[in-house]
This record gives structure tokens, C-alpha cells and sequence, in this order.
């Protein structure tokens, strides 16, 4: 038997779990399952509190939560210390909010586990993005508004030169991750390759907890929407026609000032 194949029969699993947009009935049974037994989670912050209530009594959670150019662990040691346990004989639950393909890191933190010899397990989430969107009842893609619909990340490094290109516009849908902080420069970027001001924007704050709002607008007001809102992250952008249109049907009406849509799900 090979050494390697040998280290990962005596190491624990690394799964790599998806939480979803944070409610619990939204998680996978597999997820569910995962969480109620694990002995160690790793988690990060926008792992929702009801869903880490799910742990064991003596389950050890460890966060290494993410902010803004603030990381309580940087990628490479949460990558260890996830190895290190692992060869160590104990199975952990890596946990993300949404998907842990999407933006999530999730291929890295494999690609270390494999590197090690370690087993990996990949169990996928609902997305934030599908889980906003159904929380505010906004469809990415309708036949009379959009037939595409492209993910981004709204605070990678180097936004200004990135090529967005083709993204947005009539019969598209731009969904924005992490671009709270930055919308100011993605709706310059937008609007300088040649996307309309007036295209609609909604904005899903908390998608689908309890505090969740819609917020909508045009993306020449984004920038003050986000500001005059206070909006906080988690929060997606969604930028095309299907923004702005209402869940019965038709178009709601929007202008550059704000235009707040209560949903049956932030009730």
C-alpha cells in the first residue's frame, strides 16, 4: 500500500459543508446531519447562530471568521490547522454560508486536503445568491427580462481592471458578491462601460433570516442606496431588469430614490 493511501486511511475526513443563506431549514438533510454529530466545526462568520446551535453540547466550534481586509486566520493557516487535525485522526466539519464552490474557498482548502493526504468530502449549500433571490422572489432569469446570469466578486483586487464586459445589460442578470464596500466603484465601472443609469438594482440584505431587507433602486443611485441604508454585509447586489420586476408580475417602479420592498419572507 502506498504511504499516502496508507495516511489516508488512518486520517479523519475534511467536509466541506455548506450552511446556505443562514436559515436551517434550508440546509441539505446531509448538512444537517453533519453538523448534529461533528466533534469540531470550522466556521465562518456568516455561518448563522440557529445553525450553530445544531452542534453538539460538546462539539469544539473554531471561527475563523472573514471581514474586510481582516481575517482572524489567514487562508493557509485555516488550511493547516484543518491538515493538522485531520492527520491527527479527527473528522472536521469545514463550514461556509452558501455554497463552498461559490467564493467560497472551497477548492483551495481541497486542494490542501488532497495535497496532505487527507480525505475530503464536498457537500454543497444553497448559494446566496439562489437563496436571496428566493427570499425576495426575484428570478435571475425570466423570459421577457433575462436569459443569463453571471456571479462576480465585488472586492477582488484590482476591481478597476477587471473585465466585466458583456456582463450586464438588457437580457442579463449581474449578481454581486461582496460589494457593499465597493459600490461606488462597480457602478462607475458599470455605468463607463456603457450600461444604462437607469438599470434596476435590488439589493438582499440577511437573505432569508428574519432582519432580511430588498432594498431597490437604479444603478446611478447605488452608491447612495448602500449609504443612506447603512447596508451590511452579507448582502448581494442583483443588477438587470429582473430587479425591478414585482413577484405578481410586471414592473415595479423605481427611481434614483429609495424604493423598499417588504417581502412575505422578512415577516
Amino acid at each position: 500500500m502506498r504511504a499516502d493511501m496508507r495516511c489516508m486511511a488512518q486520517s479523519g475526513i475534511i467536509y466541506l459543508v455548506g450552511a446556505g443563506p443562514g436559515d436551517p431549514d434550508l440546509l441539505t438533510l446531509r448538512a444537517a446531519r453533519l453538523i448534529e454529530r461533528a466533534e469540531l466545526i470550522v466556521h465562518d462568520g456568516l455561518v448563522s447562530r440557529e445553525i450553530l446551535r445544531m452542534a453538539r453540547s460538546d462539539a469544539q466550534l473554531i471561527s475563523v471568521a472573514k471581514q474586510r481586509s481582516k481575517h482572524t486566520l489567514p487562508q493557509d493557516d485555516i488550511n493547516a490547522l484543518m491538515v493538522r487535525e485531520a492527520l491527527a485522526g479527527r473528522d472536521v466539519v469545514r463550514l461556509k454560508g452558501g455554497d463552498p464552490l461559490v467564493f467560497g474557498r472551497g477548492g483551495e482548502e481541497a486542494e490542501a486536503a488532497h495535497a496532505a493526504g487527507v480525505r475530503v468530502e464536498i457537500v454543497p449549500g444553497i448559494s446566496a445568491a439562489n437563496g436571496a433571490a428566493a427570499a425576495a422572489q426575484i428570478a435571475l432569469t425570466h423570459r421577457d427580462a433575462s436569459s443569463i446570469v453571471s456571479f462576480v466578486a465585488g472586492q477582488c483586487k484590482g476591481l478597476k481592471d477587471q473585465d466585466w464586459s458583456g456582463l450586464a445589460g438588457k437580457g442579463r442578470t449581474l449578481v454581486i458578491y461582496m460589494g457593499v464596500k465597493t459600490a461606488p466603484q462597480i457602478a462607475d465601472k458599470l455605468m463607463e462601460d456603457g450600461l444604462a443609469p437607469e438599470m434596476p438594482v435590488a439589493v438582499i440584505e440577511n437573505a432569508a433570516r428574519p432582519e432580511m431587507r430588498v432594498l431597490r433602486g437604479l444603478l446611478a443611485g447605488l452608491p447612495d442606496l448602500v449609504s443612506r441604508e447603512r447596508v451590511r454585509s452579507p448582502a448581494l447586489i442583483v443588477i438587470g431588469e429582473v430587479a425591478a420586476r414585482s413577484p405578481s408580475g410586471g414592473d415595479l417602479a423605481t427611481d434614483t430614490t429609495l424604493a423598499r420592498i417588504a417581502t412575505e419572507a422578512a415577516q
